[in-house]
């Protein structure tokens, strides 16, 4: 490799070419200790290169804590932190390279933009807690959480710099040398007895951080070291201007005893309570309610991977029906109240009064072809009620995961904590197989990766632990292929009869959904790292994001045969959202992670129009349906666009602080909110017109990890998921009836 290339004196002087195998191609920022450069590999992924400056490169004792570093950023790779990719600690210039993941961090933020808006900041408060979490699991304590190691990424925010010390931020010494951390947000144990620093003092410095980012200080602030350090250790803090409702929560965190001190699954849960006086708030001023009747008993599982029919005392046919042993099939919907044999599900049926003008549509492809008459209208409307099932993931850690369901093949699709994925009959909520989690994913607790979803014939899932995809028989559930995709990071798309899989180096492989047949494998012309998309037909959409976030390189793929049918380098920062009409509709975001513009793109005509949103709208979720984008946006802000004319056409506050991706047909929007509520507004106006009630189950003080969007079914059918491990339906036509 070329050496070093020198440009002056001092420790900034040695700006390397090169990191072991990977191009420096530009600065990213620089702290006490070392350099953290853009760079690629040889392939072309982008990476963020940290170079150890070359007078702590020759002390042995910092060599081991960046070797100690290394392998706590190894052992905490997740969805929290920037995945390492490579490193050498025992290079002349060490070195470590991660995942570059665009985006500010949150001191940066906070200079160019100022304090978070009241809803950014509980919302970064709930990942910051959730990453100490996972980390902590991980047996690392992160010793230097402030806001320069918090980066503010689309998605949640990641925790980067493990375990290393800036003496150039902290020039105080103990007893035992350089002291570990940044005194503006250490804990009091960690000038009093740095030995014995625990978990409790991150959980310190995330009060401190929360302090910063709602007021753009610290809560111990002064321009010296010395006097900070005096402070955190006898001074209160200073809270002025936090807001109210967080204040004792951030509080509690900054208290001198460790042991006073909430964990981080304590700091989700009164976190989740605080949230609620929003999140919970009346959608609706009037509206009907709806009683519950009784259900079934819940499902219950014993071996790992396990398959289970929707009648465990009677034998299946093959589409999951009871066979009674006297004739053909049949699957009667028992009245409510009453009790199934060996069904193994939990169903809170929803008895609206009154008749429910549902039209329904047979799944079974049953009955005439034609229009029904009212009359039959009528009866159908009568033959479908409001269930519930449980599935599970409602109980034992103190995050809630909602079960991810897709609608596909005539049924849905779920996952959720301990089950691998589970067929549900649209029609009346009876689970007619589940299958179980395997090995460490089934005694984890960990959350489905995402919904099954139904592909070249059959269902797909993938393990909680992103490893494997598993392709299931989507009449019985049992396995028909498997593959391992340990490789691919989690970057696998669904595109139709096609899986789609991405590797890190940028490598995009096609694999037959039916069989698990490779079909093809190749770099995309112009794309880097891709991020794929794909909106039910015809193409995917790959996407690339150059390095400075000024321009996006898009490609159109076809799934089957991964040629490129067609590609645009587009300013800005742009998510493909759909594909309305020979058109690609795109959101544009800021550096700030703030929504500010709709881009359409039409490649027949290479035509493009840029609408400008007019208000920018912080961490927004969008879907498209016709020729509308329906963005939600952090504060609970719900605006619809007009694509083709680039007109906002409605606004509405919908009340909650956060929630799903929207999701849309001809009459609503449909959302799910954090406390297991489904509300719809008219697609028109953005009217309120319903919700369902909350369901939070046995703990509703738990905080809720993702949000997973409503499902659109057939014959007007809506179906959601809630914190208390349950899915269920609704008629999507009278929202006022919810």
């Amino acid at each position: 490799m070329p050496p070093g290339r020198s440009a002056g004196p001092g420790a900034e002087a040695e700006l390397p070419e090169y990191a072991g195998h990977y191009r420096l191609e530009g600065r990213l920022g620089s702290g006490g200790m070392g350099v953290v450069h853009l760079a690629r590999s040889a392939s072309g992924m982008q990476l963020a290169v940290k170079v150890v400056h070359a007078e702590f490169a020759r002390d042995p004792e910092f060599r081991g804590r960046f070797r100690q570093e290394i392998a706590a950023a190894r052992r905490v790779s997740g969805a929290f932190t920037a995945p390492v990719v490579d490193a050498d600690p025992d290079a002349e210039r060490p070195w470590m390279a991660t995942l570059f993941i665009p985006g500010l961090t949150l001191a940066e933020h906070v200079k160019q933009h100022g304090p978070l808006r009241h809803a950014q900041l509980r919302q970064v408060m709930a990942g910051l807690a959730e990453a100490l979490r996972d980390i902590h699991r991980a047996g690392v304590v992160h010793r230097d959480l402030k806001p320069s190691n918090v980066l503010l990424a689309e998605d949640s925010p990641k925790v980067i710099d493990f375990g290393i010390s800036r003496p150039k931020d902290s020039e105080l010494r103990t007893e035992t040398g350089k002291l570990i951390g940044t005194p503006p947000f250490m804990a009091p144990e960690q000038f009093r007895r740095p030995r014995e620093v625990g978990p409790a003092a991150d959980v310190f410095a995330l009060g401190s951080v929360l302090v910063h980012a709602a007021t753009g200080r610290g809560p111990f602030d002064s321009d010296s070291p010395y006097l900070v350090a005096y402070q955190v250790v006898h001074d209160e803090p200073d809270l002025t201007d936090v807001p109210d409702d967080l204040g004792p929560l951030i509080m509690r965190c900054l208290a001198k005893d460790p042991e006073h001190r909430p964990t981080p699954d304590e700091l989700m849960k009164e976190l989740r309570r605080v949230s609620a006086q929003y999140d919970t708030q009346a959608f609706i001023p009037q509206q009907r309610r709806a009683g519950a009747g009784a259900g079934d008993r819940g499902p219950s599982h014993d071996a790992a991977e396990e398959t289970h029919s929707r009648s465990s005392g009677a034998p299946t046919d093959a589409a999951g029906a009871r066979r009674s042993p006297d004739g053909p099939a049949a699957r009667t919907p028992e009245a409510p109240g009453s009790r199934a044999t060996g069904v193994i599900r939990r169903r809170r049926a929803l008895i609206v009064g009154g008749a429910l003008a549902v039209a329904l549509t047979s799944l079974s492809g049953s009955g005439p072809s034609s229009a029904p008459s009212t009359s039959t209208a009528g009866r159908a409307a009568h033959s479908f009620k409001p269930w519930a099932s449980e599935l599970g993931g409602g109980s034992g850690d103190s995050a809630a995961v909602m079960p991810t369901c897709s609608y596909g093949g005539g049924a849905l699709r779920c996952a959720v904590s301990g089950v691998l994925a589970a067929s549900v009959d649209p029609r009346d909520g009876g689970v007619l197989w589940s299958r179980r989690s395997a090995g460490a994913d089934s005694d984890s607790g960990a959350s489905p990766a995402t919904a099954p979803v139904f592909s070249g014939g059959l269902v797909h899932a993938i393990s909680a632990d992103g490893m494997r995809l598993r392709a299931l028989d989507p009449r019985t559930g049992k396995p028909r292929w498997d593959m391992d995709i340990a490789a691919y990071n989690g970057r696998v798309l669904h595109a139709g009869g096609t899986v789609l899989l991405t590797a890190a180096d940028g490598t995009v492989t096609g694999v037959d959904g039916a069989t698990g047949r490779k079909l093809w494998s190749h770099r995309l012309p112009g794309q880097t790292q891709p991020t794929l998309a794909y909106f039910g037909k015809g193409l995917a959409y790959a996407t690339t994001m150059s390095p400075d976030g000024s321009t996006t390189q898009v490609s159109a793929v076809d799934p089957e045969s991964g040629a490129v049918r067609w590609q645009r380098r587009i300013s800005g920062n742009l998510t493909p959202v759909g594909a309305p009409k020979g058109a690609v509709c795109f959101t544009e975001r800021n550096m700030a992670s703030e929504t500010v513009a709709l881009v359409r793109y039409v490649p027949a005509s290479d035509s493009l129009h840029r609408s400008r949103l007019t208000t920018a709208l912080p961490q927004a979720t969008a879907t498209l349906h016709g020729d509308s984008v329906y963005l939600l946006a952090v504060g609970g802000a719900l605006v619809a666009v007009d694509t083709t004319t680039g007109t906002q056409r409605w606004r509405v506050e919908t009340s909650i602080s956060r929630g799903s991706a929207p999701a849309a047909d001809d009459r609503h929007v449909y959302l799910t909110a954090p406390d297991g509520r489904l509300l719809a507004t008219d697609v028109r106006t953005g009217k309120p017109l319903g919700q369902t009630r909350p369901r939070l189950g046995s703990e509703p003080g738990r905080v809720v990890g993702e949000l997973p969007a409503p499902v659109v079914g057939e014959g007007g059918r809506v179906y959601g998921s809630a914190p208390d491990g349950s899915v269920f339906g609704v008629d999507g036509r009278e929202p006022g009836r919810w």
